[in-house]
C-alpha cells in the first residue's frame, strides 16, 4: 500500500493532465473532421471517432499496466524490445497490408496495426541503454557508429515499408546524440547538406553561356563559389593545421553531394514526394495534384479567422475538401472550426508539454531515464513542428499524425507508451542512488 501511494504521489500529474487534454481535444476534433448526421452518436464504434474513443480506453489500459510494471524492466530488457520490433518491421514487409501505397500493416480483426509507431519507443529504449552503458560518450568512432546503426537500422526498414515520411522521424534522435556529446560540427554540417540540396534544387536548371560557347551549369556554378569560398577562408587562416585538408574533403564531399542530388531525387524519393517538395519551394505549380491537400488546408484555416466558424461549423471540413482531414491534416480542422484562438491553444498546450518533458529530464538521476527522456521529447518535437509546418505549407507534406490529436490506433498507442515509460521512470528517480 506504502509503494502504490509513493508512486501516485510521485507521478508527474501536470504531464499527465497535459496528455489527457490533448487526447480528449484530439477525439473531439476527430468527430468534427469526420462528422455525419446519419451517425451523430460520438460513442459510434462503427465511425472513426468511436473506434478512437475505444483506442483511447486502451490507451488507459495500457498507460496503467505501464506505471505497474518495475522500471528497471525497461533497462533490463531494452535490446531485446527494440530486436522483437526489428522482427516485426521486417515481417510486415512480406505479409503486411499495403495501405496508401505503403506496406506497414498487420490487420488483426477489424483494426490495423502499424508497427513502425512502436519502432520509435523500442529504439529510444536501446539508444538510451546504449549511451547510458558507454563511459566516453560519443567521442570514439565505434560509439558513433554504434549509435547511428540502432537509429539507423528501423528507419531503413520503415523505408522499405514504402513509408518515407515516418522513416524520417528518426533524424530526431540526432538531438539526442547531440545533448549526449555528439560534436556540433556534424550538425553543422547537416544544417549545410540540407542547405546545399536545396540550393541545388533551385539552380539545377539554370545554365550561363559564357565566350568560345562554353556552358556552365548552375550545380557547377555552386561548386565554383564554395572553392572560391573556401579560399578566400583559408588565406585568412593559414597558421591552422590540417586546414587544407579539412578544406579539401568539405569540397569533395559537398560535390558528390551536389551531384548526387538529381539521382536522390528522380531515383530514391517517390514522385509525389518529389512534386511536393518542388510545389513547397516553389519550383512549379500544382493545385490540383501535389499542392492541393496544402492549399484547402489553408484555405480551411484562413478561413476560421480569429475565433473560428464554431464547433461542427467547418464548411471545409463538413464538405471533405481536406485530404486526410482527421489523420495528417486534422490541424486544419482545429484551424477553421476554433480559428487563431484554438490554433494558438494547442501549439501553447503542446509547447508547455514539450517544456515540462525537459524539465523532467533535467532532474533525472540516471543516465538511462534522462538520455529516454530527451529521446521522447525529441519525437514529440519532430511531429509536432513537421506536423504544423506542413498543414500550413511551411514544411514537406510527409505523412506524419499530430500526436494525441490525429486519429489512429497505432499512433496512439505508441505515443502513450513512449510517453509512460518516461513518467513512470521519473515517478521511480528518487530510488536511484
Amino acid at each position: 500500500m506504502r509503494g502504490n501511494r509513493s508512486l501516485i504521489e510521485n507521478m508527474d500529474w501536470l504531464l499527465i493532465s497535459l496528455y489527457f487534454i490533448m487526447v480528449v481535444a484530439g477525439w473531439l476534433n476527430i468527430y468534427a473532421a469526420v462528422y455525419n448526421e446519419e451517425f451523430q452518436s460520438i460513442f459510434d464504434s462503427s465511425q472513426r471517432y468511436g473506434k478512437q474513443l475505444i483506442w483511447i480506453g486502451t490507451s488507459v489500459v495500457l498507460a496503467t499496466v505501464i506505471m505497474l510494471i518495475d522500471e528497471r524492466f525497461f533497462s533490463t530488457f531494452g535490446y531485446l524490445i527494440y530486436g522483437l520490433v526489428i522482427a516485426m518491421l521486417v515481417v510486415v514487409i512480406f505479409i503486411g497490408a499495403e495501405t496508401k501505397g505503403a506496406t506497414s500493416w498487420f490487420t488483426i480483426g477489424g483494426f490495423k496495426v502499424q508497427p513502425s509507431e512502436f519502432s520509435k519507443f523500442a529504439t529510444n529504449l536501446a539508444l538510451a541503454k546504449y549511451l547510458s552503458s558507454i563511459s566516453t560518450q560519443l567521442k570514439r568512432f565505434k560509439t558513433k557508429l554504434i549509435a547511428f546503426a540502432i537509429i539507423i537500422l528501423p528507419a531503413i526498414l520503415i523505408l522499405l515499408q514504402n513509408d518515407t515520411g515516418s522513416a524520417l522521424v528518426y533524424g530526431a534522435f540526432i538531438l539526442v546524440l547531440y545533448r549526449e556529446g555528439l560534436s556540433g560540427t556534424i550538425l553543422v554540417i547537416g544544417i549545410f547538406a540540407a542547405f546545399l540540396f536545396i540550393l541545388t534544387l533551385f539552380l539545377r536548371e539554370v545554365s550561363y553561356t559564357l565566350p568560345f560557347a562554353f556552358t556552365i551549369h548552375g550545380p557547377e556554378l555552386i561548386l565554383i563559389g564554395m572553392a572560391v569560398l573556401m579560399m578566400i577562408f583559408y588565406w585568412f587562416n593559414r597558421k591552422k593545421k590540417g586546414l587544407v585538408t579539412a578544406l579539401v574533403l568539405v569540397l569533395v564531399g559537398s560535390g558528390v553531394l551536389i551531384k548526387s542530388v538529381d539521382y536522390v531525387f528522380n531515383s530514391v524519393l517517390e514522385p509525389h514526394q518529389s512534386k511536393r517538395i518542388n510545389v513547397l519551394l516553389g519550383l512549379e505549380s500544382d493545385p490540383q495534384g501535389a499542392g492541393y491537400n496544402v492549399n484547402q488546408s489553408l484555405i480551411a484555416i484562413g478561413s476560421g479567422g480569429f475565433s473560428g466558424k464554431g464547433y461542427l461549423q467547418g464548411t471545409q471540413t463538413k464538405f471533405d475538401f481536406v485530404p486526410e482531414q482527421s489523420t495528417d491534416f486534422i490541424f486544419c480542422t482545429i484551424g477553421e472550426e476554433w480559428g487563431f484562438i484554438g490554433s494558438f491553444f494547442v501549439v501553447v498546450i503542446f509547447l508547455g508539454f514539450l517544456l515540462r518533458l525537459l524539465y523532467l529530464c533535467g532532474r533525472q538521476r540516471s543516465d538511462f531515464s534522462r538520455i529516454y527522456g530527451y529521446g521522447v521529447a525529441a519525437i514529440f518535437f519532430f511531429h509536432f513542428a513537421i506536423n504544423i509546418g506542413m498543414t500550413i505549407g511551411l514544411a514537406p507534406v510527409i505523412g506524419i499524425p499530430l500526436p494525441f490529436y490525429s486519429y489512429g490506433g497505432s499512433s496512439l498507442w505508441g505515443f502513450t507508451i513512449l510517453l509512460f515509460v518516461f513518467i513512470k521512470m521519473d515517478a521511480d528517480r528518487l530510488e536511484v542512488l
